[in-house]
């Protein structure tokens, strides 16, 4: 009997309990089922989309340069539907060196501009920005070529910076500022590279 009585308490306590917190306690699972469902949904989608735009970079990448609008179509539909993927970074740029080659330089620096602001991949941000300074240095705007290689910058392609950050320099005739960026930049330059040896002789050329 005293454990038929145990059991009811047990009973009432429980219907208190419900009366007070079981609705919340549904909404509270439904709401982790729903989460649950729209994760699920996102990875799917992520996935899905991941995989379209990697198949149309490939396509893109198969494409010879030369073929311009046929580039530009394939890498606009990249970065219009893709822009949250690393294909459409890759895009822009390969655009920009597909339009530079036909003579659009305006087009090339836009798609340039446009990876180093969006690109998902700091190699790539690094890359656009300093084909981006180069273009702008041809053009004897070294303002901007000194903008375009401001901000953080891929570690791997300091050496690289500052190698063009030296050019920019010397263009402006700022010899000594060059070489000390020039000398900055052989500590960041694979020592057996063509570019360290390079810079090297531009240093040397500076009488240091």
């Amino acid at each position: 009997m005293a454990l038929d009585l145990d059991d009811q308490e047990q009973l009432d306590e429980f219907k208190v309990w419900w009366n007070k917190y079981g609705k919340l306690t549904i909404n509270l699972v439904l709401v982790a089922i729903v989460a649950y469902a729209a994760w699920q949904g996102y990875q799917y989608f992520t996935h899905k989309k991941a995989v379209e735009a990697s198949e149309l970079y490939q396509s893109l990448g198969q494409l010879d340069p030369s073929k311009t609008e046929e580039i530009k179509a394939a890498s606009s539909k990249l970065i219009a539907d893709y822009a949250g993927t690393p294909y459409a970074g890759r895009a822009a740029v390969m655009q920009a060196r597909s339009q530079f080659i036909a003579g659009d330089v305006d087009g090339a620096k836009i798609q340039l501009e446009w990876a180093k602001a969006n690109a998902k991949e700091t190699p790539i941000k690094a890359i656009a920005s300093l084909q981006l300074a180069r273009i702008l240095l041809d053009s004897k705007d070294y303002a901007g070529a000194d903008k375009a290689l401001s901000g953080d910058f891929d570690p791997g392609y300091i050496g690289l910076k500052e190698d063009l950050q030296g050019d920019i320099l010397l263009a402006q005739g700022k010899v000594e500022e060059a070489k000390k960026v020039y000398a900055a930049a052989l500590a960041n330059l694979d020592s057996e590279g063509r570019l360290y040896l390079f810079t090297k002789q531009k240093l040397e050329s500076l009488g240091s």
